[in-house]
């Protein structure tokens, strides 16, 4: 999975959209951005299981 603190921080320092020589451009809004790098650090969390067992309740035979 590809860090994208160091992405997000970039794309804040620079302007949201510009025009240069090849043509225009507009960057996603930071909201967004941000939104993406939780969404990715949620997924990445769910599907790295630390724990190498499942819970269970028991209960002893005969229990009501």
């Amino acid at each position: 999975m590809t860090d994208l603190s160091s992405d997000i921080a970039t794309n804040a320092g620079g302007p949201k959209k510009g025009r240069d020589d090849a043509g225009s451009f507009e960057q996603h809004e930071l909201t967004e951005q941000i939104e993406a790098d939780k969404y990715l650090s949620k997924k990445a969390a769910a599907s790295a299981s630390a724990l190498p067992f499942r819970v269970a309740k028991l209960r002893p035979p005969g229990a009501v």
